[in-house]
């Protein structure tokens, strides 16, 4: 039994031995690649059969192959029909040429008058104009013109403010402002900013969003007396007879004038805080009503109210 296991592994052996060998001369190795000696370490040899099955297909890629590659063909650009009833826009040299004086007149409107001495606008040429510069250079400040809505504005207090950050202290103004058309609507606002013109700015605009409208009687007075509270603030308002006036003062005494109460009495009782005594003054007036009302939600003539 031993001898006939030995003589297996040496015929295996063997048999694998001239496997490899015949598959070496089958397939020859390149120069590069041939062992120069018996040290060197040997090619490691293909554990199966080269055969012309093995070599790669070009239907077993992936890869797609353009029979007939047209790289020289030029490509004819097609633009898109223009929709129905388009007009092209006439050509930016087919209007009429502008004459010179045309000309000059932009050029003076954008850049002043000429130093030629000769102005198409009506403007004086021999005056600086430094005005204008500084109008429109650069760094110039834009003015707004007043919004002509049939509002009046009246600043009641200006005060300067700060705000504590990490780097020191942030300066600004606080502007108070009061508008009414002084035919019964009036409203109260306040607004920041770090310059004056600024604050008063912001101030008219908030007091633009906050109108309310005063009931009044036809001698200009209250209907009836009323009083408001905000924050510390307490404001007493009364009515008079014509001929009265206004009587109160401060903050009061603006928010009735520009309502256009005529006759009134008002009365500070609390703090002297001219914003608080203005929205102080907003909320009493928005507590009084007029006779008609009263009358209509009450379903009765107005002459059953003084019974």
């Amino acid at each position: 039994m031993a001898f006939s296991a030995t003589s297996l592994s040496s015929f295996s052996s063997l048999s694998i031995r001239t496997t490899r060998f015949s598959v070496l001369n089958q397939h020859p190795l390149p120069n590069n690649l041939t062992p120069k000696s018996k040290a060197s370490k040997p090619f490691p040899v293909f554990p199966f059969k080269l055969t012309s099955t093995t070599k790669l297909k070009a239907a077993d890629s992936e890869t797609t192959f353009f029979e007939d590659p047209s790289l020289q063909e030029e490509v004819v650009f097609e633009p898109t029909p223009p929709p129905e009833g388009f007009v092209p826009p006439p050509s930016f040299d087919d209007g009429p040429m502008e004459t010179e004086d045309e000309i000059a007149a932009a050029y003076e409107e954008i850049y002043g008058p000429a130093y030629s001495g000769v102005s198409l606008l009506g403007n004086d040429p021999f005056v600086m104009d430094s005005k204008m510069k500084k109008s429109t250079g650069f760094g110039s400040k834009v003015k707004k013109e007043k919004v002509r809505d049939g509002f009046e504005e009246r600043v009641v207090q200006v005060r300067r403010v700060t705000k504590v950050v990490k780097g020191g202290k942030q300066l600004h103004f606080r502007a108070v402002v009061v508008v009414g058309d002084k035919q019964g609507q009036v409203g109260v606002g306040v607004g920041k900013a770090k310059e004056v013109i600024a604050a008063v700015q912001k101030s008219a605009t908030n007091a633009r969003r906050n109108i309310i409208t005063v009931p009044m009687t036809k001698y200009l007075t209250f209907p009836h007396r009323a009083d408001g509270d905000y924050g510390a603030a307490k404001v007493m308002l009364r009515p008079a007879s014509p001929g009265t006036g206004v009587i109160a003062g401060g903050a009061v005494r603006i928010v009735l004038e520009m309502a256009g109460v005529e006759n009134a009495l008002g009365k500070q009782i609390r703090s002297k805080n001219a914003l608080n005594n203005a929205r102080a003054t907003v909320v009493a007036v928005q507590k009084m009503r007029q006779f008609s009302d009263v009358a209509r939600e009450r379903g009765i003539p107005m002459e059953e109210l003084w019974k």
